[in-house]
């Protein structure tokens, strides 16, 4: 095959995946993610449910691929950020930009962060990929915590934030629950409660 056609065949299949990935979020939305087949998927995206399996070898795949450009982007910014993003825990700046960070990424791709949490919840395998995924960005969160002299591991430390930060946002913009919690406040709430948590697991 000429290289023209390969560059070619390589871009529709590119721009197919993008469009069966955006199709999916869509009847995620709107159907949850245990509730959606790959048929629905495809007659969304207006594909044969063959073209499916050329892309994804299955639906776990496809929301693997959806948390990889999830965990890009947020490395992105991390690295826009650069190398003096805050740091020091002791502050409790430091702490709510990060967790502004993880609440904005949340509120934008609430959709999969749902639809991982429910993965998770049925497949173990999936649950394992899912941890091995987000591993760098644990032992990233760690580094800044090791600074503290804490009382429990570092990395210990950093699954508790990121777990109460994906529990807390997960509720307060379900659907089902109220809406009147704005991302400013709810981004306060975490910072103030995360921070002292923090200050009282170092060592006194």
């Amino acid at each position: 095959m000429s290289g023209p056609n390969r560059g070619m065949r390589r871009q529709q299949a590119a721009q197919t995946e993008a469009e069966l990935q955006a199709a999916a979020i869509r009847v995620f939305e709107r159907k949850g993610y245990l509730n959606t087949k790959i048929t629905d998927i495809t007659a969304e995206a207006g594909r044969a449910t063959g073209s499916f399996y050329k892309h994804f070898a299955s639906k776990e795949k496809l929301l693997e691929a959806l948390l990889s450009s999830l965990l890009a982007e947020s490395d992105a910014t991390v690295t826009a950020a650069g190398p003096s993003h805050p740091d020091d825990f002791r502050e409790r700046d430091a702490v709510r930009w990060h967790v502004a960070t993880f609440v904005r990424s949340f509120r934008e791709h609430r959709t999969v962060m749902i639809a991982l949490q429910q993965a998770a919840i049925v497949d173990e395998t999936f649950a394992r990929r899912q941890q091995e995924m987000f591993e760098p960005d644990l032992e990233h969160l760690a580094g800044h915590l090791a600074q503290l002299e804490l009382s429990v591991d570092p990395v210990l430390a950093a699954s508790l934030m990121t777990g109460l930060m994906w529990s807390f946002a997960s509720t307060w913009w379900n659907p089902a629950v109220r809406q009147d919690l704005s991302e400013d406040a709810m981004t306060d709430a975490l910072a103030a409660f995360v921070h002292g948590g923090l200050l009282g697991l170092t060592v006194s």
